[in-house]
């Protein structure tokens, strides 16, 4: 569950403005998610969240790109562990089949990772595309990938 609600955390400060951790406390009950204002801290925290200004003049979370290669690899292990439940490959695009409401989530985290080769995502509710270039990449990305599953 903490890691949909770390994942759902993501989509929003992606989708909406979000200011405060009462706003996100909100928006995750409006979810579904019951979550203590707490709990928000402590998932800031762990998301290594920042605000930035906004258009207004006012200030929002975002995600704060500036994590090591190390956090990032642990965090996208910890995301595939308990998100992914299959994962596949054709000519230059992955295929990752995921917990139903998550595929955008680790679209976000891959994206964010920059990971080599990998030039984009599309996600719906749990599948994942994983674009790769230059195709004759995939099979190696694939197996990379398939290592965070373990």
């Amino acid at each position: 569950m903490k890691n949909k609600r770390q994942l759902k955390i993501l989509n929003l400060i992606k989708n909406e403005v979000i200011s405060t951790q009462e706003e996100l406390v909100q928006r995750l009950q409006e979810e579904g998610i019951k979550v203590t204002q707490a709990t928000i801290s402590r998932d800031i925290k762990k998301l290594g969240l920042i605000k930035i200004p906004d258009e207004d003049g006012s200030y929002k979370y975002a995600l704060a790109n500036q994590k090591s290669s190390a956090e990032n690899k642990y965090w996208l292990k910890k995301m595939f562990n308990n998100l992914v439940a299959d994962i596949d490959y054709s000519d230059n695009v992955i295929l990752l089949k995921t917990v139903k409401g998550t595929a955008g989530g680790l679209g976000e985290a891959l994206d964010n990772a920059n990971w080599q080769h990998i030039i984009g995502s599309v996600a719906g509710d749990d599948t994942l595309l994983l674009i790769v270039k230059p195709s004759n990449k995939t099979e190696e990305v694939f197996e990379d990938l398939k290592k965070l599953m373990v």
